[in-house]
């Protein structure tokens, strides 16, 4: 008969790096897409200073499963505690806690606790809770010994245009990518599933401009067209490029629509000097990718506007 309890899992792991350090970590969790890389997105839905409710989109062999996620943040203690609820499985919460203990002044030692309900998503044998576990704190120890650096190795920046066209013509463009090897003169190749609504699995060839060279990328993208948003995150990245993230958002304005695209970038440090030579440093890395994306979602944006204005062009 199966049984009717749960599963408890916890674990510890000595992490290169402060406690401090890895508290703000794990307290960031809208950063968790660029940081963890089985977080896809993550919205504060609200935070009264203690308590934070998120929703949460995460990959789980291959599936993007939602969670709703209320967390209750003790920084003076440095531990987090959490109940996530899959969103089709409301009654079977997982709950748990993050600590991170001070075990000398350079490192620190971070404990994760899952407590997993006797059903439900997240219901499994215990080695693959225990498995579960282990992997997530690897994670938080891969990423936060690279803490000296962060700031040198995360990139953020974001691209506009303004559209003087129907929203919808827009939204409509930057969803149906499965296009763009038609359109988009960068894209050669693209292929894009769909076997959950508004969940794309998208793969897609593009030619690097500064050396003629093709590089593939594999992305999820999260579509929510009343609210005029396509966050993605890349599964497969380029050489120079750890973690991916951003969104494409429309913004209705008085005199049209204003169409952008963001980007949040973790650089894998040691592949400047291969990619960009022995002499490239991370600021030339920074400068290299803030062009090269940028460039790349502006002719996407560009191609949008023109395809919403021209067909109002031809209406008129």
């Amino acid at each position: 008969m199966p049984s009717d309890r749960g599963h408890s899992a916890q674990h510890t792991i000595s992490v290169a790096a402060p406690a401090g350090v890895v508290y703000g970590m794990l307290a960031d969790a809208v950063r968790w897409p660029v940081f963890l890389s089985s977080h896809v997105h993550v919205e504060r839905m609200d935070f009264d200073g203690v308590t934070e409710h998120l929703r949460m989109w995460d990959m789980t062999a291959d599936h993007v499963r939602s969670s709703r996620t209320r967390r209750v943040l003790k920084p003076q203690s440095r531990s987090i505690e959490f109940e996530q609820q899959d969103t089709f499985w409301p009654d079977a919460p997982t709950t748990g806690a993050w600590t991170v203990e001070t075990q000398d002044d350079e490192r620190s030692l971070v404990t994760l606790r899952h407590d997993l309900p006797p059903a439900g998503p997240y219901r499994s044998a215990a080695h693959d809770a225990e498995a579960d576990v282990r992997a997530q704190l690897e994670r938080v120890r891969e990423m936060a010994e690279h803490w000296e650096k962060l700031d040198e190795l995360l990139l953020s920046f974001e691209d506009s245009v303004l559209v003087d066209g129907p929203f919808e013509l827009v939204y409509d463009f930057l969803y149906r990518i499965e296009n763009w090897a038609e359109t988009v003169p960068h894209v050669e190749w693209t292929s894009v599933t769909e076997d959950q609504p508004g969940v794309q699995h998208a793969a897609m060839d593009t030619c690097a401009e500064e050396t003629g060279e093709t590089v593939t990328v594999e992305a999820v993208r999260l579509c929510f067209p009343h609210a005029g948003r396509i966050v993605f995150k890349e599964t497969v990245t380029p050489e120079l490029i750890a973690a991916h993230a951003g969104e494409w958002y429309l913004l209705p304005e008085e005199t049209g629509v204003r169409v952008g695209c963001t980007h949040h970038v973790l650089l894998r440090e040691e592949a400047v000097a291969p990619v960009l030579g022995e002499e490239a440093v991370l600021a030339d890395a920074r400068r290299y990718v803030r062009e090269w994306l940028g460039r790349a979602s502006t002719e996407a944006l560009g191609l949008a506007k023109w395809h919403a204005e021209s067909a109002v062009r031809r209406l008129r």
